[in-house]
């Protein structure tokens, strides 16, 4: 028989050989290509600005969290149909002396799917920006600041909650340890400050996620650092963007460009505290992956050579 052996009629197969990545740095519109139906997505949102601080003790003040990480294979579209996508931007940080929490980073979409922006760091005192002393919640979770007048808490991460999670929590700010706690990451919670007193230093930023979306390994949506007390430095930014907590010794690091990284929190300074880092903006990435398809009968010969192609859907 024409068609190899198969009763039926012999229908020529729609091939799309190739996968297309389109990345978003800023907000604009995909429209996927013919017969398209099935893509994969990197959606990142915009990682949290650092605290500040300024009273006598110039406590260190929380990290960032980063943005929202989330990301899936064979995610269903409408072939052909405009989706508007936001990329979200990173949260400011907190000005020199204004004692308060950095601003939350904004969150990025595509279709369905919302990643939120990190929390920003709490803020360095006491005195001042009632209850801002904790980290703000998000898609990861701020650092709280130091020198509350209780244990300063991280903000909560995979706020609004989504499975897997987009992100984890901050870390606290200890007492007496008068340093920052780092801000949470795409795959590890933030760091609590560590020591006390003049030997205070800043928690470390949670470690972001990988992705090859792209086509290679790019980790995202690291946590800010803790601003650190005295001469000692703030906590290292984690892996995936995020900016380096601050001290005399270590200037205040913001979170990087399109990775969704968490800012540093500010560390002490004379003869005021200075500004928290700003967050890094986020990223949307889409991938179209390669497909065959056809209406009604395939032929032997042709299911085996497509499947030997690895084009087989």
């Amino acid at each position: 028989m024409a068609n190899g052996g198969i009763i039926g009629p012999i229908n020529d197969p729609i091939i799309q050989p190739n996968s297309t990545v389109t990345s978003f740095t800023a907000s604009g519109t995909f429209t996927s290509r013919a017969n398209q139906t099935k893509v994969d997505y990197l959606v990142v949102a915009g990682g949290g600005g650092g605290g500040s601080h300024n009273n006598a003790f110039n406590p260190g003040a929380g990290g960032g969290g980063a943005g929202g990480f989330r990301t899936a294979c064979s995610f269903s579209i409408s072939a052909s149909t405009p989706y508007p996508i936001t990329v979200g931007g990173g949260g400011a940080g907190s000005p020199s002396g204004g004692n308060c929490r950095g601003a939350a980073g904004t969150s990025s979409i595509f279709s369905t799917i919302t990643s939120a922006g990190g929390g920003g760091g709490g803020r360095g005192t006491n005195s001042y920006c009632a209850n801002k002393n904790p980290g703000g919640d998000g898609g990861s979770g701020g650092g709280g600041g130091g020198l509350g007048p209780q244990n300063s808490t991280g903000g909560a991460g995979n706020t609004p909650p989504v499975s897997p999670p987009q992100g984890f929590a901050g870390g606290t700010g200890l007492q007496p340890c008068y340093a920052g706690g780092g801000g949470g990451g795409a795959s590890a919670v933030g760091q609590n400050s560590q020591g006390g007193g003049g030997s205070a230093v800043g928690g470390a930023g949670g470690a972001g996620t990988a992705s090859s979306i792209s086509g290679s390994p790019v980790t995202y949506s690291g946590g800010g650092g803790g601003g650190g007390y005295q001469a000692c430095k703030g906590g290292a930014g984690g892996a995936g963007g995020g900016g380096n907590g601050g001290s005399p010794n270590q200037a205040v690091g913001c979170g990087t460009a399109n990775t969704g990284g968490g800012a540093g929190g500010a560390g002490k300074t004379s003869p005021i505290g200075n500004q928290g880092g700003t967050g890094g903006s986020g990223i949307v990435i889409i991938r179209q992956p390669s497909f065959a398809i056809a209406p009604g009968v395939w032929s032997i010969n042709d299911a085996y050579n497509y499947k030997k192609a690895g084009t087989w859907t």
